[in-house]
């Protein structure tokens, strides 16, 4: 019997971005008999408001602890300047679902393309015009996408996965949640080593392997 490692995430998720490397070489190291699930989380929910200036200026700082913390992790700081914030993510986590929907095969390049643009390009993936914009860059047709984004089945789709990632017991994001024989634990990680995931017991057990 197989055992399923979720991934809980946003792609607006500052800790996710950072995580990424990571989560990769975790993927990669995993036995077969463990398999992996992303989990939208849903970080901040429709928001058309400006994001107020203390909150800009927290995240800013997070952006400086998260450089200083997992070193190699890139930002554009001209976001700030050249977009105006939202406190908003669901948009970015429904152009997941529908890219998902779609085609399943681009999920993973829909959530890179949308951190890019956020953290290295300094866009506003809380912008539907962004977001459109983003999917036909990885082959996604415009209308069909759109129609996607905003049809209540994919709200519905995101609503339904952010409860499933609560009832799994996710504490913020990132989190990893392993799930085997109806049982679930949370399993810790280090944003710089693989290793701390891959080398858990929990981790080995699953997957038959021995410490």
């Amino acid at each position: 019997m197989s055992a399923t490692l979720y991934y809980v995430h946003d792609p607006m998720c500052s800790w996710c971005w950072a995580f990424k490397p990571t989560w990769a070489k975790i993927k990669s190291g995993l036995p077969d008999s463990i398999l992996t699930q992303r989990l939208l989380g849903g970080l901040a929910a429709d928001n058309h408001d400006k994001m107020p200036d203390e909150l800009q200026h927290f995240l800013q700082q997070t952006w400086v602890k998260i450089m200083q913390v997992v070193p190699g992790t890139q930002f554009n700081f001209d976001f700030w300047r050249l977009c105006e914030p939202r406190r908003s993510t669901w948009p970015a986590c429904r152009a997941v679902i529908a890219a998902r929907q779609l085609d399943a095969g681009l999920e993973e390049a829909m959530i890179e393309t949308i951190q890019k643009a956020y953290y290295l390009n300094a866009e506003n993936p809380s912008d539907d015009n962004t977001l459109i914009k983003l999917a036909v860059q990885i082959g996604l047709d415009e209308s069909e996408f759109a129609q996607r984004l905003h049809c209540p089945e994919t709200q519905r789709a995101l609503v339904n996965e952010i409860q499933q990632a609560a009832a799994l017991g996710a504490e913020g994001f990132p989190s990893l949640i392993l799930e085997e024989s109806g049982m679930r634990q949370r399993i810790a990680y280090d944003y710089n080593d693989a290793g701390v995931v891959l080398e858990n017991p929990l981790i080995l057990r699953a997957g038959n392997l021995r410490i």
